[in-house]
């Protein structure tokens, strides 16, 4: 009876397994366990294994090892200087002309002639004949200059000259530049920063720029990694860096201070002065100062900042620049939308800047454009840095037939081929007329100014009469100028201001519905 019972028992769960140690150990070696079988193909490896949370591929070190190396090849060296060996100065011929002062009459170093070449520049301009003399020499300038005539390139002249005649011998810290230069917005640090890169292509040095409006992150990262020679930057960017020991002045060689009159204008003095009294004595340092307009405080200012400097006054006997054709149409605020639209599509403008007086009144403009079939961009200060410069490059190489900006464009853009200006609302301030207009017809090209002066703007004309010490001409635009715009593109509301008005189905409406 128990043994049929042990039978039924062992038939229902089986026999019992073997203890381990009842296997022989022969048997145990040669047993092992299953192992993963991968198919080889000789185009292809195993794969790796994955990463046991997310399920990714796992890289090995082979691949690991393999890319890298790729990378360091790819990577480009990274150069201060261009070589120069291909490049003769007997290439670089330019007639004697009375009147006219060559670069050649300077005898500044190979480096600089062979990037002055490559820039096709061959005549000085007033403002740098008059002030190469004297800075060339070390001595302090101030000097009395309108936007486009070239004044950037006079200063990074100098300093530039002064890196090749007198090599750094002394090994400097991070952050420690021997120029300085300072400008009031950040449009006019970018310019100054790649008119220095041109200029200085042939010369081993560091430039680097700080400015609002850029990864804060980077800049820090760039202080204490890469070499400043040139430091090119607004005051408050500079304070912030300063105040936490990235940036040391006192070993500047030369300070320029550019648009002294903007930075006045914007408050910037104060902290312009700490920064000023950050450097070496102004005996023991170059000063170069400039500045559109010579006020009783900016004169000051240069006084005080200077030691006996030389002062160049180029102003011409019209405030507005010579090369400008300036035109002013008699209209009302319910016309200047035709006016425009006709003035460039008649008129074929491919470059155009429009001057606003506000951000909202650009910000309409732009989508006014938009609505037109007119492909445009808007520059303001509600628009963060980095969309400026894609928007500004963008606009440089053709790509944004319009512009449409406030007065942060007024100072500091330099576009070259702007044919057309158009000052779609006229300035309060009339010192900002000039700027405007001089975004065309620089370094002796011909541009058209265009103002609208309608019903609410008018009145800012005797201002501006008296300011530039001349009539104003006004002229009524033509017939053809004011006809109507197709209806195609005849949607002055803006899309926003359209879809937000738009009464939507009664199914789709949040809550009850008003009486």
């Amino acid at each position: 009876m128990l043994r049929r019972l042990a039978a039924r028992i062992k038939s229902i769960f089986g026999a019992k397994p073997k203890h381990p140690q009842s296997t022989p150990l022969a048997a145990r070696k040669e047993s092992k366990p299953p192992q993963p079988q991968h198919k080889t193909f000789p185009h292809k490896q195993p794969p790796a294994t994955h990463h046991p949370r997310d399920g990714r591929r796992r890289e090995t070190r082979e691949e690991y090892a393999a890319r890298h190396a790729k990378r360091d090849q790819q990577k480009p060296v990274e150069t201060q200087a261009v070589p120069r060996e291909s490049w003769d100065h007997s290439l670089f011929k330019v007639p004697v002309v009375d009147g006219k002062t060559r670069f050649h009459d300077f005898h500044l170093p190979e480096e600089l002639m062979h990037a002055i070449y490559d820039l096709k520049f061959q005549y000085c301009t007033p403002v740098q004949a008059e002030t190469l003399v004297k800075s060339l020499a070390g001595e302090d300038v101030s000097a009395q200059a309108q936007t486009g005539t070239g004044k950037t390139a006079a200063f990074l002249i100098t300093i530039f000259s002064h890196f090749l005649k007198h090599p750094d011998e002394v090994k400097r810290h991070r952050g420690t530049p021997r120029a300085l230069i300072l400008a009031p917005t950040r449009e006019l640090v970018m310019q100054i920063e790649r008119d220095a890169r041109d200029i200085g292509k042939y010369v081993s040095c560091g430039i680097l720029s700080l400015l609002g409006g850029i990864d804060y992150g980077k800049q820090q990262q760039a202080l204490r990694t890469e070499a400043c020679d040139v430091l090119i930057c607004t005051p408050g960017r500079l304070i912030d860096f300063k105040k936490k020991k990235l940036v040391d002045l006192g070993k500047v060689e030369i300070l320029v201070l550019d648009e002294a009159d903007r930075m006045l204008d914007m408050g910037f003095i104060p902290q312009v002065r700490s920064i000023v009294l950050s450097t070496p004595p102004k005996a023991r340092r170059q000063t170069m100062f400039f500045s559109a307009t010579i006020s009783t405080d900016v004169k000051r200012l240069a006084e005080s900042w200077t030691r006996q400097a030389f002062e160049v006054n180029v102003t011409p006997d019209n405030v507005a620049v010579d090369t400008v054709d300036q035109i002013t149409y008699i209209t009302t605020s319910v016309e200047k939308p035709t006016l425009l639209y006709n003035l460039i599509i008649q008129k074929h403008l491919e470059r155009v800047l429009i001057f606003a007086n506000r951000r909202d009144e650009a910000r309409r403009l732009k989508e006014t454009l938009e609505n037109y079939g007119v492909s445009c961009a808007l520059l303001s200060g509600e628009v963060d840095q980095e969309q400026r410069i894609r928007r500004l490059e963008r606009f440089r190489e053709g790509k944004v037939r319009v512009l449409v900006a406030t007065d942060v464009a007024s100072r500091g853009l330099h576009v070259e081929a702007i044919s057309h200006v158009i000052n779609y609302n006229l300035p309060q301030d009339t010192e900002d007329y000039v700027h405007r207009i001089g975004r065309t017809g620089r370094a002796g090209a011909s541009g058209t100014s265009i103002s609208f002066a309608d019903e609410f703007d008018s009145y800012e004309l005797p201002k501006l009469e008296e300011f530039l010490g001349t009539k104003v001409k006004c002229v009524y635009p033509d017939e053809n100028l004011l006809v109507p715009i197709p209806e195609i593109y005849a949607r002055l509301v803006p899309v926003k201001d359209q879809q937000r008005n738009r009464r939507r189905p009664i199914n789709q409406r949040r809550g009850p519905r008003r009486p």
